[in-house]
């Protein structure tokens, strides 16, 4: 008999019973909770349903001193408050979980003193690889991530050249079809809300915004293009002060990212401004709180979930490299979005 009683007097499970369950050897039964590819899929599956049904639980103290792993994956956000990060986390998870996985969750905060001590934390912890979800992450600690031997996988990373792996949403053609929409309905001056602490991904996205309006022959005053020193609402709201007094006045304006839009229609709503009557608002992201804004804003969605799944599911495939040597093939990989209209744009209204 193999069982043995776990600290709080239950019978523990062990590989051995599912091998003896399931008729196969308990190497194949390791194999198959591990999700090893020299498993058959078919046999895997019936081995986790056998483990399952018999309420295996696998012991993390005893796998990390017998593999030199401890099944956690770092990752590091700018901020957890921002919706925009729990979604791509939610993604990582989905990814993460089924194959074993636990998240240890860092914000850096745009800090550099807390990036260093994430760095200290992440290698005392002993975390099995880094997922970097911060674009503005230095790529000095990056780096230094890299030299404990970490494999790294970066999302929207602004310094990527540092890094071999990495997944992108592509910011410049979300950025320019959303440019393209509001010319489309008769705009044509049209003012950017950057984020100054984004770094590539507001310059990005400005990049698209500019593009579409030199491919329409409209100007773009250097007063249209306002940068704040971050993405929350509140920064948006007091930048419709500095939009209101320009002259002349923006018809529309294209946000950063759907936090800052946000903001802004409650900045426009205080300034009297009725949307989008009298001025048409974007965002980018396609938060969920983008859908229940006082009008719907219209945006740009990024596949949040897809990105964090696809930038879990790289860092799991560098974790199974054979003899834990990571490839120095760069594997990069870029997703789209798509426009989403809705009731924050409209015509702009006749001089």
């Amino acid at each position: 008999m193999h069982t043995c009683a776990n600290g709080d007097g239950a019978v523990a499970i062990t590989i051995k019973d599912i091998a003896k369950r399931a008729g196969v050897s308990h190497s194949t039964v390791s194999r198959a909770l591990r999700v090893n590819h020299l498993v058959a899929s078919e046999t895997a599956k019936r081995i986790r349903q056998v483990a399952q049904e018999m309420g295996y639980r696998p012991s993390a103290v005893a796998r990390s001193l017998k593999t030199n792993r401890t099944q956690v994956l770092g990752v590091i956000v700018s901020s957890i408050s921002d919706p925009f990060f729990s979604e791509i986390l939610n993604g990582i998870e989905v990814s993460a979980q089924p194959r074993g996985y636990s998240l240890f969750i860092a914000a850096s905060q745009h800090d550099p003193v807390k990036e260093r001590q994430i760095v200290q934390t992440m290698m005392e912890q002993r975390t099995d690889g880094v997922i970097i979800c911060s674009s503005s992450f230095s790529p000095e600690h990056g780096r230094q991530l890299l030299s404990y031997g970490f494999p790294v996988v970066v999302v929207n990373h602004q310094g990527s050249e540092s890094f071999n792996y990495s997944i992108y949403h592509d910011d410049v053609d979300g950025s320019s079809q959303i440019t393209q929409h509001l010319i489309s309905l008769g705009h044509k001056r049209i003012a950017y809300l950057g984020n100054a602490q984004s770094g590539r991904t507001t310059q990005d996205r400005l990049h698209g915004f500019l593009d579409a309006m030199e491919k329409a022959n409209l100007p773009v005053p250097g007063s249209y293009i306002h940068h704040v020193e971050g993405g929350e609402p509140n920064l948006g709201a007091e930048s419709v002060d500095y939009f209101a007094r320009l002259t002349p006045r923006p018809t529309a304006i294209v946000c950063f990212n759907d936090m800052l839009a946000i903001g802004v229609l409650k900045g426009c709503e205080q300034a009297g401004l009725k949307i989008p009557a009298d001025i048409s608002v974007t965002g980018f992201d396609n938060i969920t709180y983008s859908a229940f804004t006082t009008p719907c804003l219209t945006t740009f969605d990024q596949p949040k979930l897809s990105i964090g799944q696809e930038a879990a599911q790289l860092l799991l495939d560098l974790l199974q490299a054979e003899n834990g040597l990571i490839p120095d093939t760069p594997n990069v990989k870029v997703l789209q979005g798509k426009l989403l209209v809705r009731g924050s744009t409209g015509k702009p209204a006749e001089d």
